[in-house]
């Protein structure tokens, strides 16, 4: 069963590294009035689920999926767990609730939650990816980012970054910043105390909403030259690069050498946005998260004067020179002789 208007319900992902203020955050938010009508999914490791706990006393709707690590297990559950909403409503024994929220562990991988949402034909008829949302522990932040490969993933694949315990003592905010930037640098940061962050900030952030693609593939193009003027020093191999191609590509290839792209390098290539100029009126607008590449879809029209293709990879241990060489040859082969 869908809403009343059929239209798909918006899921938002909480997600952050351990201790990094999640719960605290999630616990802040569903006391604001625009998520009097959100059911909350929490993840969590342990026999003993507190921090469902924490959130119940908030709201009643809360259900914890206690199996073991998001990115393990939740696939079934979360397919299992989504499906049981639409039937409780049916049945009357859930209020009819308009937005998702699902907070993962701290250990958890972002990216098959956003598949499950795609491959699975019966959620994506009923629920749309809102975004992502991060935590980010400003104490422990460079410390993190040397040492644990889950937080760089975390921050990379972000939608809405909230750094907090930014008021405790011996926090450099502008540091953790600066880290946070050479890793995801179009994300846009939220200091959060104590979870104090309105709702509005984080929802509605419209990931696959066609009339919105388009100036969000623009604000990663801004935002990634702007790190390559101010020649950010990236972390952990992670580095975003944008290509450009004045005349039009041939999808069909372009297609293939995606593809071969994500088969090859997959856990590599955490990111990519594009507006590309196929033949048509419009742009065609690329998404896609490591191995998940959303269905493409043709705008009626260019945002700006610019119809060249351009393409913002965020990418790990991938040299530019590597990948743009590789597109070239295969937009080469594309051409006739």
């Amino acid at each position: 069963m869908s809403t009343p208007t059929q239209e798909r319900i918006p899921l938002t992902l909480i997600t952050g590294f351990l201790g990094s203020g999640k719960t605290t955050l999630l616990g802040a938010l569903l006391r604001d009035p625009l998520l009097c009508d959100a059911v909350v999914l929490v993840n969590e490791l342990g026999e003993v689920p507190l921090d469902h706990h924490l959130l119940r006393h908030v709201d009643e709707k809360t259900v914890v999926l206690d199996s073991g690590c998001i990115c393990c297990t939740i696939r079934t559950d979360l397919v299992d767990e989504l499906r049981d909403l639409q039937v409780r409503v049916h049945r009357g024994e859930l209020p009819a609730f308009r937005r998702v929220i699902v907070e993962t562990t701290g250990l958890a991988d972002p990216v098959p939650v956003l598949a499950t949402l795609l491959q699975d034909p019966l959620l994506a008829a009923h629920y749309m990816s809102d975004g992502v949302v991060t935590t980010v522990d400003a104490i422990n932040a460079e410390l993190q980012a040397r040492q644990q490969p889950e937080w760089a993933k975390q921050v990379v694949v972000a939608d809405r970054i909230v750094l907090t315990k930014t008021d405790l003592s011996g926090v450099d905010e502008a540091g953790v910043a600066a880290l946070v930037r050479s890793l995801n640098p179009v994300a846009e940061m939220i200091v959060g105390i104590a979870g104090d962050v309105p709702a509005a900030a984080l929802i509605g952030l419209g990931v696959l909403a066609e009339d919105r693609r388009a100036e969000q593939v623009q604000a990663w193009l801004e935002a990634v030259e702007a790190d390559a003027h101010h020649g950010h020093d990236h972390h952990s191999g992670v580095h975003a690069m944008a290509l450009r191609f004045d005349e039009p590509l041939d999808w069909t290839m372009f297609g293939l050498w995606l593809s071969m792209l994500l088969q090859s390098h997959g856990d590599h290539v955490l990111r990519v946005k594009g507006l590309l100029d196929t033949g048509a009126d419009g742009p065609l607008v690329l998404h896609g998260v490591q191995h998940v590449i959303h269905p493409p879809t043709h705008l009626a029209s260019w945002p700006d004067d610019d119809h060249a293709s351009r393409i913002v990879l965020i990418v790990r241990d991938i040299a530019r020179s590597d990948i743009a060489n590789s597109i070239v040859t295969f937009d080469r082969l594309a051409k006739p002789n």
